[in-house]
């Protein structure tokens, strides 16, 4: 820059630094404007020092006032100065974006300085329960296997993070995992034109959105094959606009029980106690999402359902219900997990199965591999993700699984029972 770009600035580039700092201009840019305003030339001494020996301002020019966080501004003007000035020389728009704060960003402020309430957004409310409810679910599995679950705490450079907790070869649970995860990052534009489907409100004009997404994931597989493996999944999910303000937000979830062995009395309790939290909050909602369960959870190349289901929702938003609405459902839903799965587990983990149930048991677990890897939409979706925590999306396999060619139960046997049911899904409850 020339000597007498530094001595005096431009008008126009001056008024900028005024509109971004709020502060008083500039002596030189004083003498300037008293030049241009009296044309007789006369002495004026320059300052630049803010102290108490500072002389008075010459009558008719701005009065010195007091600036609000001086360095703040300052720092704000320079960022806006370069970007300016980038502009000029280069001929190219300027963008500001990296300056303003992610939802990660943010989201961390509130939480420091005033924790998580009720008034919080459903981003940090929805972590506080899904939290809240691990820390429960996991107690309680201890209490009944004897074991600990081993705690993994992970983050992610882009903001969240995840708590996993597994306990493997554990006297009831030959391998359970109680996860949750918090998740920001960016949407591409191929993303979200695929979101739009069942999410219109996404805007279809950006190159790019900030997302959200925090869930509980729980799958258990229990040592006896006369006790059914369990999975449950709650989730949330957000897009944000470039200021920080939600652009469009769903719930999903969900929970569904695997047995090897069926016994009628632990299938109609499980759907029993979802049905009632179901009809807390829409006495349509279990007959809707039962249905959805069962054909989300089938293996399409085997013919079959993974299990005898539960419920299934994905994509419920301002459509459905408003938000708190749907927020009070997924919690009443995760509230009834352990009535729904306790009574079962503590009838079923000590009674006596040889060798040929056992391997049935691997049998089915191959199923269970079978639909994770190829049909589950969140498993994809864990794949995909950059940076994703791998181990984590896959700790709903079973430690052990079995596949044996041209595997056929006998005839009038249990077994056959089961396949039955799993090729033509049956009606729990009224």
């Amino acid at each position: 820059m020339s000597s007498s770009m530094s001595s005096i600035r431009p008008l126009a580039l001056e008024a900028a630094v005024r509109q971004c700092t709020r502060s008083r201009p500039s002596p030189a840019f004083r003498n300037a404007l008293h030049r241009r305003q009296a044309p007789k030339p006369h002495t004026q001494r320059r300052c630049y020092a803010d102290g108490p020996g500072r002389p008075p301002v010459p009558s008719g020019l701005p009065q010195r006032t007091t600036v609000y966080a001086p360095k703040t501004r300052i720092a704000v003007g320079v960022v806006f100065i370069s970007a300016l000035i980038y502009s000029m020389v280069t001929g190219e728009k300027a963008s500001l974006s990296a300056d303003i704060p992610t939802i990660a960003e943010q989201d961390t402020l509130r939480k420091r300085e005033s924790g998580i309430t009720a008034t919080s957004p459903m981003r940090l409310r929805m972590e506080a329960l899904i939290k809240a409810k691990q820390r429960e679910i996991v107690q309680a599995l201890e209490a009944i296997d004897g074991g600990k679950f081993l705690t993994d705490t992970w983050t992610r450079p882009n903001g969240g993070g995840g708590i996993s907790c597994v306990l493997q070869e554990g006297k009831v649970f030959e391998k359970a995992g109680v996860n949750i995860s918090i998740v920001y990052g960016t949407l591409p534009r191929k993303a979200i034109s695929q979101m739009r489907v069942n999410h219109k409100a996404l805007d279809p004009d950006v190159e790019s959105l900030e997302f959200f997404a925090a869930g509980l994931s729980l799958v258990l597989h229990p040592n006896n094959p006369m006790a059914p493996t369990v999975h449950l999944n709650y989730r949330y999910f957000e897009t944000a606009n470039a200021d920080g303000s939600t652009n469009a937000w769903w719930f999903g979830g969900g929970t569904d029980l695997t047995p090897s062995y069926l016994f009628d009395e632990d299938v109609i309790h499980f759907h029993r106690t979802i049905k009632e939290a179901c009809d807390q909050h829409d006495k349509n909602y279990y007959s809707r999402f039962k249905k959805w369960c069962d054909e989300y959870f089938s293996v399409k190349h085997r013919g079959e359902t993974r299990g005898v289901g539960g419920i299934f929702f994905d994509d419920l938003d301002e459509s459905e219900k408003d938000q708190e609405s749907l927020f009070a459902f997924s919690s009443t839903c995760l509230d009834a997990f352990l009535p729904s799965y306790l009574p079962i587990i503590k009838r079923r983990k000590d009674m006596p199965f040889g060798e040929k149930e056992k391997q049935w048991q691997q049998l089915r677990r191959g199923r269970y591999v079978e639909f994770n890897l190829v049909h589950d939409r969140g498993t994809a979706f864990g794949l995909a993700t950059p940076g994703a925590r791998i181990e984590s999306v896959l700790m709903s396999l079973p430690l052990t699984a079995r596949w044996q060619y041209m595997h056929e139960p006998e005839v009038g046997s249990r077994e056959e029972r089961l396949m039955q049911v799993l090729k033509q899904p049956v009606e729990w409850v009224e």
